[in-house]
């Protein structure tokens, strides 16, 4: 699976890259045909202590699942975007599952 990593409006370092590359690639436990992830870390201008904006999108054959999350770190904005999408794969897979058994 190829992850693409863009930041807006910061240039983000080595580690947070490797961080967010290494839980996304952590999804194949949960869905062994997703094509790629794009990951999104944007800073937003604001007063909030909830400036930093996480979103990963997943392409699966015949879908796609997006979460975003507003948070005050991008690390915990990956941690909780990366639970969010465990879910929707286990679903989506549940969901793929039960249709070719009916």
């Amino acid at each position: 699976m190829k992850v693409f990593t863009q930041s807006v409006n910061f240039n983000a370092d080595i580690e947070l890259i490797e961080l967010v590359e290494t839980k996304v690639l952590s999804l194949t436990k949960f869905h062994d045909k997703i094509v790629d992830a794009e990951v999104f870390l944007k800073v937003q201008k604001t007063s909030d202590k909830e400036n930093k904006i996480t979103e990963v999108k997943l392409n699966i054959p015949g879908s796609e699942l997006m979460v975003k999350r507003d948070t005050k770190t991008f690390e915990e904005g990956i941690n909780l975007a990366i639970d969010s999408l465990k879910r929707q794969l286990k679903r989506s897979k549940e969901k793929h599952r039960d249709s070719l058994i009916s």
